[in-house]
């Protein structure tokens, strides 16, 4: 019976070293696996750390661009802006253009109305100043005429009145009285009339009285 007892007991502590060795190699391989599981954790956490710092600078490119762009925007922005208002500008302008060129095409059609009314004018004007001087020319004419006929007129009367004053001498004188008397006595003179009482006078009478000096040869 005390045998049995040291025997139990021996048997018991090897069996508590067996299982503690077991533990132990348990806690070992689970020491390892979770070294291992750690070691994994880590190097998946340095990972996630460098695709986060990764990410961070690509966010911070990212945010750079997108910085850089909405300046872009805003100076597009502004650009359309100003250009919008240049477009205004030039439309202002182009009504005001277009308004003026209506007018100029108003006053232009009334301006040709005129040109074509003086035009008119001008051409009566020019055929009345030239049927003008051909009345001129005409009336130059008629004036160079009554001159020259004044001046045979004027040239005829002075040898009629010395005619005439010879005559009346003559008729004032008897001997020349008497001497008239016999040669009409021995020549007697035809019917007198007014073509023979103006025969010789280069002077056409007609039968209302005008006279008209004919030129002598």
């Amino acid at each position: 019976m005390k045998l049995l007892l040291p025997i139990a007991l021996a048997l018991a502590c090897i069996a508590l070293a067996i299982s503690l060795y077991l533990t132990k190699q348990d806690d070992t391989a689970q020491h390892e696996n979770d070294a291992s599981a750690i070691a994994d954790f880590s190097n998946q956490v340095t990972s996630a750390q460098s695709q986060i710092a990764l990410r961070n600078a690509t966010i911070l490119t990212f945010s750079n661009s997108l910085d850089e762009a909405h300046a872009a925007t805003l100076v597009f922005s502004n650009h359309l802006l100003e250009a919008q208002s240049a477009v205004g500008l030039d439309e202002e302008q182009i009504t005001n253009l277009n308004r003026q060129v209506a007018e100029a095409s108003s006053q232009i059609q009334t301006l040709s109305g005129r040109i074509a009314g003086l035009t008119n004018q001008f051409a009566g004007l020019a055929a009345q100043l030239a049927l003008t001087k051909t009345t001129l020319a005409q009336t130059n004419q008629d004036l160079v005429q009554a001159y020259k006929d004044y001046a045979l007129l004027e040239n005829r009367f002075r040898i009629d009145v010395a005619e005439r004053i010879v005559v009346d001498r003559k008729f004032n004188n008897p001997a020349q009285l008497q001497a008239q008397l016999e040669k009409l006595k021995k020549h007697p003179a035809g019917i007198i009339s007014a073509e023979s009482i103006y025969a010789g006078l280069n002077v056409e009478v007609k039968s209302n009285g005008w006279c008209h000096v004919i030129t002598p040869n």
